[in-house]
């Protein structure tokens, strides 16, 4: 996956609001940028951190320009915009990237499902059907070990029991932990920071709800699925 254009670089003064974010890009201009990210984005967000933005033409838009990379201790790479790895993910399974996810030749994306909810990818062949709901992992704690959730999500417990659902049903479902962040060679369910999300996962497992992880090679170029890593439970 492509940058639409070249990223603008910078530094991050502070991001507040939860999706505004001040920076001073190297050329000395001061902006607002938009910050696409609902999470806490702990450990992401460090004052004074090289960070990557795109700039948007559109004349409609309250902020031109979108928060997209940010670099972590001074020597990894992260996207921090959510709406990155669900389209990274649609090209890695389309291109057969994805070992766990051959043999499907209809794939549709944001599809209606559960409780008021839209699955991100839906795939489906003459055998049945997979659902498949992204999550985009950034924080890294500390050798290499990659968490999620980075802060309370009663959605994506939610997300959780619909795919137990989907299960229940007799289709597949598979949660995909998007692993955008350079510097992450494992993951794990952060029950330090939402104990209710790491057992509902466990129960997910339990009831056939399959976990795979990839991590994501980054430049400020684009993105691209590169390997599977460790999930542990």
């Amino acid at each position: 996956m492509l940058f639409p254009d070249r990223l603008v670089q910078g530094r991050l003064i502070k991001r507040y609001k939860r999706f505004l974010a001040d920076i001073m890009l190297d050329n000395g201009e001061l902006i607002t940028a938009h910050c696409p990210n609902t999470g806490s984005m702990k450990r992401c967000q460090q004052e004074g951190a090289r960070v990557w933005v795109s700039k948007s033409d559109n004349p409609k838009r309250k902020l031109a320009y979108t928060w997209e990379l940010v670099e972590v201790d001074g020597q990894f790479l992260a996207c921090i915009n959510t709406s990155r790895p669900n389209k990274l993910v649609g090209e890695a399974i389309a291109a057969g990237v994805v070992s766990e996810l051959h043999g499907y030749n209809e794939m549709k994306a944001e599809v209606k499902y559960g409780k008021n909810s839209r699955i991100d990818w839906l795939l489906s062949n003459g055998d049945g059907k997979c659902y498949v709901e992204v999550k985009n992992v950034t924080l890294l704690e500390s050798n290499g070990q990659g968490y999620f959730p980075d802060a309370v999500t009663d959605r994506g417990r939610k997300h959780l029991y619909e795919l137990i659902q989907m299960v229940e049903e007799g289709n597949r479902a598979v949660l995909f932990f998007c692993v955008s962040h350079t510097g992450i060679t494992s993951v794990t369910a952060a029950e330090h920071i939402d104990i209710k999300y790491a057992q509902s996962l466990k129960e997910a497992i339990e009831k056939g709800v399959e976990v795979i992880a990839y991590r994501v090679d980054i430049s400020t170029d684009g993105m691209s699925i590169a390997a599977s890593v460790p999930l542990i439970t």
